[in-house]
């Protein structure tokens, strides 16, 4: 019923500590201390209570005796005292809800002392409240589980040893102790020790995890075999465990447009149901029709089910990695027709490798790699931190360069002492002038060349890898009747072989910042209901335009910010998957829209013609309305385990392969 759907909708209250980034000490649920224990047994109490007296007036049948009526009426009213005090305060704000509408059908049912009637009606109503609030706190309870993951208490070095504080004593850069069996309190990075980490609560990976100094660790995973030394990096909201929790705070606190519409048919029904009943009433003159005609209609299953699917929706997306910062865009999310997908970070790594060593006749592949890493050992290049790393890798060591001159989009040329080393795609060395530059450009096509001293040592092809999952999510996402469009900076050649590959429906190349902005806004005046999905400050601008944004985990600050919801992992895969619970939840909300209207319209005009007694009337209302709810109820999230809330929440991007897709990159 609407007054338990009220008391389960109230905010989510986090009590912190006095520091901003406190750790999340304390998690309740305002609905919840209406249905904590000494409530849940009042209850149930009085639903035992109006059983016996239903089963009492059973026996005694249609009695005359003013004294068995006047018991039977103030059991009934007792009994539904909730729905009178619910009814009442609803007529003070001018609402109508199907509380009012009960009231007035037990008022009229005692009046013509039909009290078994009233009695069986209270019970039906008031059991079904209790079902109702049991099946919409199942997603609630899955939010205060999780804080249960957190310590509340660290071992933290002060003045050269080790000594337990409160978390919320505990600040940035911090050095906590983790022994084997404990929780990790905070994100952060290891800064001593070795040991194995289970993530299981967090990623849902089967397998422990190895950490050593360097490894980022995550709030909430299991320190399983030695002792680990953390330095604090992010507390208590601030790391990805406390985001998620406040993302989903947030989402329950908003309102999606759909949650209005459907209160207000909600309120439409309720004055449907009266006026077919004084119809009724009018026409035939038969009191029982007419008060089967009150009883039967129900919105319940609507104004409950609406706001319990959209949080089961929005609990199931954070399962599968993704944090919806609010109904309102997972409505949107449901309705979009296009997906604009930047390249670097979103559908690649961003993170370019060198994946091809080709070094010329006489020529190791040590001095090649020696000469570019020395060359490139002053810039700032996504190529030329690929080549440096192949170089540490390899156990070289590189020098500095003594002089260092680079040319946006063709390459650099170095000096170490008399001798000259130069790194740059083919048109740098063709522009030079270099001998016989024509016979190896098919040779080394998509690659960086290097010389010394004039001299060719060969080729270094550097790759940004592509997402695995790419191509499937992009398949997926098109098998939806939705067009893919590829915008990226980058060159149109590489444009071109990543889009090509992964079989986008467009691709637009070359773009700046303020070109991807006017393209979502052309679509947008189009007609088109938009999703940019990206990652860097230079998609910030499209994911604040248009319809949904959506921004990779991995990617910046300010892209998560302007963005309406973020992928932890930066899975496209978890993507796809958000789009389908987006669909399937507006899919559930219409399902139990119709359903309401036809079993009302059905069931007002069996009551009208008779063929509904009020006894089978209330049974008709509830089971319906508990059959839309149950509904809803199917998309929220396991409720045995805290675990599955956020499995895959963290998942880290595969390591590179052979099968691999790889996309070459050049300088420009």
């Amino acid at each position: 019923m609407n007054r338990t759907n009220e008391k389960q909708s109230q905010p989510l209250k986090s009590v912190e500590t006095h520091q901003e980034n406190a750790p999340i000490a304390h998690c309740e649920l305002e609905g919840d201390h209406e249905h904590a224990d000494p409530l849940a047994w009042q209850e149930i109490a009085r639903v035992l209570f109006v059983a016996s007296a239903a089963v009492a007036m059973w026996f005694v049948g249609r009695s005359t005796n003013p004294y068995i009526i006047a018991t039977g009426v103030i059991c009934t009213v007792v009994g539904c005292f909730p729905i009178f005090h619910e009814a009442y305060e609803n007529i003070t704000q001018r609402r109508m809800t199907m509380e009012l509408s009960m009231a007035i059908a037990i008022v009229a049912a005692l009046a013509i002392r039909e009290i078994f009637t009233a009695l069986v009606i209270t019970l039906f109503v008031l059991v079904a409240e209790i079902l109702e609030g049991l099946t919409v706190g199942r997603g609630r309870k899955a939010i205060q589980h999780l804080v249960n993951l957190l310590p509340s208490a660290a071992t933290v070095r002060r003045s050269g040893s080790w000594i337990d504080v409160e978390m919320g004593d505990v600040t940035k850069d911090d050095e906590v102790l983790v022994r084997p069996g404990g929780r990790i309190p905070a994100d952060g990075k290891v800064v001593g020790g070795h040991s194995f980490v289970d993530q299981g609560p967090i990623t849902g990976e089967s397998m422990p995890v190895e950490k050593q100094p360097g490894t980022v660790v995550y709030a909430g995973t299991i320190n399983q075999s030695g002792a680990l030394e953390v330095r604090v990096e992010r507390l208590g909201r601030d790391t990805t465990f406390g985001k998620i929790i406040e993302a989903v705070e947030t989402a329950e606190k908003s309102r999606a447009p759909i949650q209005g519409i459907a209160d207000r048919l909600a309120g439409y029904l309720v004055y449907f149901a009266l006026g077919a009943a004084v119809l009724t009433f009018l026409i035939s003159h038969n009191i029982r029709s007419t008060i089967s005609v009150i009883i039967v209609a129900g919105a319940c299953g609507i104004a409950a089910g609406t706001p319990l699917a959209i949080l089961g929706a929005i609990g199931r997306a954070a399962q599968d990695g993704a944090i919806i910062k609010g109904g309102l865009y997972l409505e949107k999310l449901a309705e979009v027709d296009t997906i604009l997908l930047d390249k670097t970070g979103t559908l690649t790594y961003g993170a370019p490798e060198v994946m091809e060593i080709r070094p010329a006749n006489g020529v190791t592949t040590e001095s090649l790699i020696e000469a570019a890493a020395i060359a490139e050992s002053q810039s700032e290049h996504p190529v030329a931190k690929a080549i440096l790393r192949k170089a540490s890798q390899m156990g070289i060591r590189v020098r500095h360069p003594d002089q260092f001159d680079y040319t946006p989009g063709r390459g650099i040329v170095a000096k170490i002492g008399r001798e000259e080393i130069a790194v740059g795609n083919w048109m740098h060395f063709q522009e030079e002038g270099m001998k016989d530059i024509e016979t190896i450009q098919g040779t080394f096509d998509g690659a960086v060349l290097v010389t010394r001293g004039g001299h060719l040592l060969g080729s270094i092809r550097v790759a940004d890898l592509v997402r695995p999952e790419a191509k499937v999510a992009i398949q997926n996402i098109k098998s939806m009747g939705l067009t893919t469009i590829l915008l990226t900076g980058d060159s149109r050649t590489v444009a071109e072989a990543v889009g090509k590959s992964l079989g986008v429906d467009e691709i637009s190349a070359e773009m700046l910042p303020e070109q991807k902005l006017q393209c979502v806004q052309k679509l947008l005046a189009q007609g088109k209901k938009v999703v940019m999905v990206g990652d860097g400050v230079n998609d910030a601008p499209a994911l604040a335009q248009s319809t949904v944004g959506v921004a990779m985990g991995s990617g910046t600050d300010v892209a998560r910010e302007s963005s309406d919801i973020v992928l932890i992992g930066s899975d496209l895969a978890k993507f796809v998957e958000t789009l389908r619970i987006a669909r399937r939840c507006r899919r559930t909300i219409m399902q139990n829209f119709v359903g309401t209207l036809v079993v009302d319209s059905i069931g007002v005009g069996l009551a009208a013609f008779g063929f509904l007694n009020p006894l089978l009337a209330a049974f008709i209302h509830v089971s319906s309305e508990m059959a839309f709810i149950l509904n809803s109820a199917r998309l929220l999230p396991p409720a045995s385990s805290a675990n599955q809330f956020i499995r895959g929440i963290l998942s880290q991007a595969p390591s590179a392969t052979n099968e691999v897709k790889t996309v070459s990159i050049v300088r420009g």
